[in-house]
């Protein structure tokens, strides 16, 4: 069996947190493929060091001193190697450092050195193979990811090394320039490593327990979700859910390569299982409840609207000729509404109302703010009668008004729109009539 394990910042933010995750890794031999992240934060006010580079970096790029940044930054993880009792030195690594951000080597090159340099610590500690990601992880000049030429190099370089770590988050354009996935990004890396060597399965090691029912900011102590499907993550990720860095899904899906949400401090917890498919019954109706706030509606009204070819498109159109997405799209016989970020809208709102008329004619217009949008997701609705029914009735116990529900035909989610200050009551009221209060 191959595992691959990648580890984020929280979990290797320290030399106690190291320690922890090489009694991981060396407790099962089948862990064969080690991602590190950089370090993050070690206690609440700390810095991660990405953002300390980050730092750094611009304070070279205006032409000040930053040695004394760097400095704190080359503390950090002499602090890591000490902590291990590693004879290890980063010093020649630190040189090139400095002198690449005297150059002006890019604000990618010096996100970079943070899983860099901790992926140099984590070879030394474990004893493996330390593969540079920028030999690797491969794309092309304008940026983007080159996913074929990466799984077939990548997979010729792993083929006949038992045991490596390839740090995340970043890769190399055919220039030889790094170039970083977006913020969050290793966990991209090791769905990559995880689809070369053709994993049985891609071990994610973070701070919690897997993904949530809800969450925790909202619900004191939410159920784990046990077992969730890739079409289910999907739809609460858009909705605000954050444990894994969404685009990490695809690589190891088109390999059907389950993926298991781990916590690095407690170890013993299964976490959660995301698989493609499952026939295991999720222990309750739904699996998941995740939303976000500050969405605007614009409900426009034109009689026989049905009736009349492309009127939907018309209306679309305008928002896209001001660079506005659509978040959703409910409508009647003579009605439809467009929900759309407040935040993108105000600012355009009377030229795309203007855009609207132009285009459509409605016969009228009318807003309403300060909105926030609730997926309520689970593979277990479709054979569950009643469930639309339930979400009402705690929503109307808890007397909060819905302004819009919509489900989609899939029967996966279902789509709830409430008042911004009625947002945490009605996640409250839909956790407790699902996961509390069993039928």
């Amino acid at each position: 069996m191959i595992k691959v394990v990648k580890f984020g910042g929280s979990s290797l933010a320290s030399a106690e947190q190291f320690k922890k995750v090489g009694d991981i890794i060396r407790a099962d031999e089948s862990r064969k493929y080690v991602v590190p992240s950089a370090p993050g934060k070690r206690f609440s006010e700390d810095i991660k060091v990405t953002d300390m580079l980050y730092d750094c970096y611009n304070t070279a790029l205006e032409g000040k001193k930053f040695s004394d940044k760097l400095s704190k930054i080359k503390a950090r993880y002499n602090e890591i190697i000490k902590g291990l009792g590693l004879s290890l030195s980063l010093e020649e690594e630190f040189k090139v450092i400095e002198k690449k951000f005297a150059e002006g080597a890019g604000s990618d090159y010096a996100a970079s050195r943070g899983e860099f340099l901790n992926g140099k610590i984590m070879a030394n500690y474990l004893g493996y193979e330390f593969i540079d990601a920028a030999e690797v992880i491969f794309f092309n000049e304008e940026g983007e990811f080159l996913a074929d030429k990466t799984n077939v190099l990548l997979a010729k370089r792993l083929k006949d090394v038992e045991r490596a770590v390839i740090p995340g988050f970043y890769g190399a354009k055919e220039s030889g320039a790094v170039k970083t996935f977006s913020r969050g990004g290793s966990d991209i890396t090791g769905s990559i490593v995880a689809k070369a060597v053709r994993a049985d399965l891609y071990e994610n090691w973070t701070d919690v327990s897997g993904f949530l029912v809800a969450d925790p900011r909202i619900i004191d102590k939410p159920e784990v979700i046990t077992t969730i499907t890739y079409k289910e993550l999907r739809e609460l990720s858009y909705m605000g859910a954050t444990v894994l860095h969404e685009d990490a899904i695809f690589p190891v899906r088109k390999e059907g390569i389950p993926i298991n949400i781990r916590n690095t401090n407690a170890p013993e917890d299964e976490g959660t299982m995301i698989v493609e498919s499952t026939c295991r019954q999720p222990k309750f109706t739904i699996t998941g409840i995740a939303g976000k706030k500050g969405f605007v509606a614009v409900n426009i009204e034109k009689d026989m609207m049905n009736s009349e070819i492309g009127f939907g498109r018309k209306v679309l159109e305008a928002f896209e000729k001001h660079d506005i997405s659509f978040e959703h799209v409910p409508s009647g016989i003579d009605t439809m509404t467009v929900f759309v970020q407040q935040s993108e809208f105000e600012g355009k709102e009377q030229a795309v109302l203007s855009e609207i008329h132009r285009l459509s004619q409605p016969d009228s217009i009318d807003l309403e703010s300060d909105l926030a949008l609730i997926a309520v997701v689970g593979r277990g609705m479709k054979a569950c009668r009643g469930t639309a029914g339930r979400i009402f009735s705690a929503l109307a116990h808890a007397n909060i008004n819905v302004k819009m529900i919509d489900q989609g035909s899939s029967e996966l989610n279902i789509i709830i729109g409430v008042s911004n200050q009625d947002f945490d009551a009605a996640i409250k009221a839909i956790y407790d009539i699902f996961v509390l209060v069993q039928i």
